[in-house]
């Protein structure tokens, strides 16, 4: 076995360390397993949300993005820390304060409950089954994108990476529940971020700083280093406010929104949001800068001729340049990295899952602590098939994912932190609007000048509004989130 192999697998032994470490701290009851009894320190959860919102789409997508787009992909980036902002200062307090006040263990029994506690059992069974669809494939998408990575690297069979990934999973979220998800995401996070700096401190004493690498870009090709974006058909305006809602679009993940479920209090969530960022903003740097050091080091990656060949390839621009720049012990700890990446994703995901099944679909189970258990091991066991036959592409499924999501839970979210939840009726409408908007922009190729979350979202909200100052939606919708 190669010194990497070693010092990759050493990692992965920590992590699987600290989740079933976690499991002396749990509590044998359904809360416990899935919102941690919602006891979870601030900068604990906040480490574990970097984690999880930071997953192979910024180790590998905006890297990718970045070395085939240049100093653009900054736009991306800046757009959506703001809508991440956005989301931490006005959505993430109240989430914690109804989720605790209303006793909800999962985001569609947030979303489904009114201000009694009574839930609206349509909207709980079609926000649920939209989180096993979507967040199920997401959670195969970051699989196959840790078995993909292994696989470019070690030459190990896809398999056995995507299964490597499971097994680990399933071992520390069955020995301790979202705890365990949120403790190693923490000690993920932290061995992602070093392994950043380490590969940008070599590649900056090759390279230099960044007026050696603008220089560098340029006599590479001048687009590289144009800040204006060039596929904004819509406007810069609206091009960076869709990349804004995208970083909002956080808000419809239930997988992020579970950790501020989980925090000790409503309070806590402004110190959280403080660690979260002093940890994401470094990390949004440091993942541009490995595109742009890449495009210098690495030009050879855009050989190919096929447009799936160069996404394909651009997207290994971070494996790729530690494979040539690091010594093989610093190559393990990079790999850990991005195996890292993608396993504090799917976690998670797997865990919100688990809820909506037995939370939200099944409710006769809400209280069984080992029906949750059983379901995050099938759960686990439907994503691995998933990754092992999907044959679509790891970012177009997380991309629709999260778009998905944002567009159809958002907006819903959004209403629930103001005090409403809408009718069966209504919530069902908003949906149909989110999704179709959604997809209907990707089909019509829009994407390109306005990222489909901001219309995804925007529809459903203003169908809510209309449908209230027509009187087809009344005020028995309406109930105080204080």
């Amino acid at each position: 076995m190669t010194v990497q192999a070693i010092s990759f697998l050493t990692f992965l032994l920590l992590f699987l360390g600290v989740g079933i470490a976690s499991a002396r701290k749990r509590q044998s009851t359904t809360e416990d397993y899935l919102v941690a009894s919602r006891k979870v320190h601030p900068w604990l959860a906040a480490l574990s949300s970097v984690a999880t919102n930071n997953s192979g789409f910024m180790f590998i997508g905006l890297a990718g993005f970045t070395y085939r787009a240049g100093i653009q992909g900054v736009w991306l980036q800046v757009g959506w820390v703001i809508g991440d902002y956005l989301a931490w200062q006005f959505v993430h307090g109240p989430v914690r304060e109804i989720s605790g006040r209303l006793d909800a263990n999962s985001v569609p029994a947030l979303l489904s409950r009114d201000g009694k506690g009574n839930a609206r059992r349509l909207t709980a069974i079609i926000t649920a089954v939209l989180t096993l669809f979507f967040l199920g494939g997401y959670a195969a998408a970051q699989l196959k994108a840790g078995a993909t990575t292994l696989h470019s690297l070690f030459g190990w069979d896809m398999s056995v990476g995507a299964i490597l990934g499971a097994v680990l999973v399933a071992a520390y979220c069955f020995s301790g529940g979202i705890r365990a998800s949120i403790w190693t995401d923490a000690v993920q996070s932290v061995v992602m971020l070093i392994s950043l700096l380490v590969l940008i401190g070599v590649a900056a004493w090759q390279v230099g700083g960044p007026t050696e690498v603008a220089a560098q870009l340029e006599r590479i090709d001048p687009e590289l280093v144009m800040l204006a974006p060039t596929g904004a058909s819509f406007g810069v305006a609206l091009y960076l406010l869709g990349f804004v809602a995208g970083g909002l679009g956080a808000i419809g993940q239930p997988h992020i929104l579970i950790r501020s479920m989980s925090i000790k209090s409503t309070a806590d969530i402004k110190r959280a949001r403080r660690v979260y960022f002093l940890w994401f903003i470094p990390f949004s740097i440091l993942a541009v800068s490995v595109g742009l050091y890449a495009r210098i080091l690495l030009p050879d990656l855009m050989s190919t001729t096929t447009a799936a060949g160069v996404a394909a390839t651009a997207e290994n621009a971070l494996p790729e340049m530690s494979q040539r720049l690091l010594p093989d012990l610093l190559v393990g700890l990079s790999l850990a990295g991005v195996f890292a990446a993608t396993l504090s994703t799917a976690d998670s995901q797997l865990l919100s899952c688990s809820a909506a099944i037995n939370q939200d679909l099944f409710p006769r189970w809400r209280d069984s602590y080992t029906a949750s258990k059983i379901g995050t091991l099938s759960l686990t066991g439907v994503a691995l098939m998933i990754a092992l036959t999907a044959r679509e592409g790891v970012f177009e499924l997380v991309l629709t994912a999260w778009s998905a999501l944002g567009a159809t839970i958002g907006p819903l979210i959004i209403l629930r932190v103001l005090g409403i939840v809408p009718s069966n009726r209504t919530s069902a409408a908003m949906i149909v609007v989110g999704l179709a908007t959604v997809f209907g922009w990707r089909a019509a190729g829009l994407s390109g000048g306005v990222y489909e979350v901001l219309p995804g979202m925007l529809l459903p909200i203003l169908l809510y509004g209309g449908l209230r100052l027509t009187g087809i939606e009344g005020e028995r919708a309406v109930s105080s989130a204080s």
